[in-house]
């Protein structure tokens, strides 16, 4: 669709009506698996097999561990399902993998705590119904998981819409730099919770993020080898690179060296300048997330001043969205580019250590940020009906801020309106997708179960 945003606002605003035409609101309460749905653990399998095949048995063990679990590794199921929901055509940068565990804290170059989404491993441009509909499923899914009645389930999958929904309508009368300012602090953070239980672990959670940083890293992942501060030892979730095989290890090393100084081109001069001060002294492959496990994720300890001035970065290898099958290719040469991108488009505040490589020995790619700074996540398994609320309207809003800063507001807000209409559709939506889901998690468990897929032992 062509662009909207140097329409008038009438005009931008009949243009979102117009497309209920186009898309009814009440249309986006659909779901049904028809006879052509790929398999779903096939899809899993498909994308296992472009991983680090030792890491594989974790992720399946990962995602055993409930249906909210299994969920946060089905973006690609999810991808394939979306392709074919009713969208209204207005496009916005997507994150691609916008559930609930994928919003949190972390230190802003200010050094003030903010709140936003922090996953964009799946971010391209497309449809915004995409981002919101897997948004809602994961509260749907994620009440269930905790154990809320349907009822409390369903509300606070409503009030995520509905926060999404009214965010969208107040944007659309801010000035589009106001919009691109708009964050949420830590003040905010602890505002949204709003019940007093609730506001007790929103300020707990606040100040657990203030000691996730590079000297707490150092704790938790390093140890003393004859003298030197290494990478820990921990195998299958850190593996240092002095343990891999020697011949794996002298590929490896020189790899990453060759890659951080290609790293350092994308960085703005300032940001060369202050890394020039430190120096890579060790690197380890990490296990990461859920849906993440089994891609290769590097973590490299740098040294400045001295042993007391830590720096962690993370490499981690970027592959194709699992949007890009159905949406228009990404602009960018690199699938490390393309993240780090939508990243700097859709998040309020980045980090200065936003960066991106590509390996032409290997033709992988990778992108780069640094590993703990700030970095705090809501509990999610801990959530009752009252905080379950309070977060969604929260991450509603956040959601509907990234996806102002890159699309219009105005037609979005045209097309959404003032009523629930959109609201109850959607929460319909998420209530059969969190129904399907439970359907694809026992097609897996029974993969498990039966022997054919190979599955980590239960610490891992």
């Amino acid at each position: 669709m062509k662009s909207s945003l140097h329409l008038t606002t009438k005009e931008r605003t009949d243009l979102g009506k117009s497309l209920r035409k186009r898309a009814p609101r009440t249309s986006h309460g659909e779901w049904s698996a028809g006879t052509e749905r790929p398999d779903p653990v096939g899809l899993i399998e498909a994308q296992n097999a472009n991983r680090l095949d030792w890491l594989v048995p974790v992720r399946r063990r990962r995602m055993m561990a409930s249906p909210f679990a299994f969920y946060r590794g089905t973006a690609a199921i999810m991808a394939a399902d979306l392709s074919s929901t009713p969208v209204s055509g207005l496009r916005v940068q997507l994150c691609g993998d916008a559930h609930l565990a994928n919003f949190g804290l972390y230190a802003s170059p200010e050094r003030k705590l903010v709140f936003d989404l922090n996953d964009f491993d799946e971010t391209l441009e497309g449809p915004w119904e995409w981002d919101l509909k897997r948004l809602a499923a994961s509260i749907m899914i994620a009440g269930r998981h905790n154990r809320l009645n349907g009822g409390e389930s369903r509300e606070a999958t409503r009030r995520v819409v509905q926060s999404y929904r009214e965010a969208m309508n107040d944007f659309a009368h801010w000035r589009a730099i106001d919009i691109w300012y708009a964050l949420v602090d830590e003040s905010d953070f602890v505002a949204y919770a709003d019940i007093e239980r609730t506001v007790k672990r929103a300020k707990r959670t606040i100040e657990k993020a203030k000691t996730r940083h590079s000297h707490h890293a150092m704790n938790r992942l390093t140890e003393e080898v004859d003298g030197k501060c290494c990478i820990k030892s921990e195998p299958p979730l850190l593996v240092p690179l002095r343990e891999l095989p020697d011949k794996l290890q002298q590929v490896n090393e020189k790899l990453i060296k060759e890659t951080y100084q290609s790293y350092l081109r994308s960085l703005s001069p300032e940001c060369r300048v202050l890394l020039d001060k430190y120096k890579p002294v060790d690197f380890g492959l990490k296990v990461v997330g859920v849906g993440s496990v089994g891609m290769r994720c590097w973590i490299l300890l740098l040294e400045g001043r001295d042993r007391d001035d830590p720096l962690f970065l993370q490499m981690k290898e970027a592959t194709y969205s699992v949007l890009a099958e159905y949406l228009s290719p990404s602009p960018f040469a690199t699938h490390g580019r393309r993240i780090v991108e939508g990243q700097r488009l859709m998040q309020a505040a980045n980090e200065i250590f936003l960066g991106w490589t590509h390996t032409p020995e290997t033709g992988h790619d990778f992108y780069w940020r640094q590993l703990r700074d700030w970095k705090g996540s809501v509990n999610v398994d801990h959530l009752q009906a009252g905080g379950l609320n309070s977060y969604a309207r929260l991450c509603g809003w956040t959601l509907a801020r990234a996806h102002a800063r890159s699309g219009d507001p105005i037609a979005i807000a045209g097309y959404l309106g003032s009523n629930d209409t959109f609201d109850h559709a959607l929460t319909e939506f998420a209530e059969r997708y969190a129904d399907q889901n439970e359907c694809d998690y026992e097609a897996f468990l029974e993969e498990v179960r039966s022997g054919r897929r190979e599955v980590a032992p239960e610490s891992s």
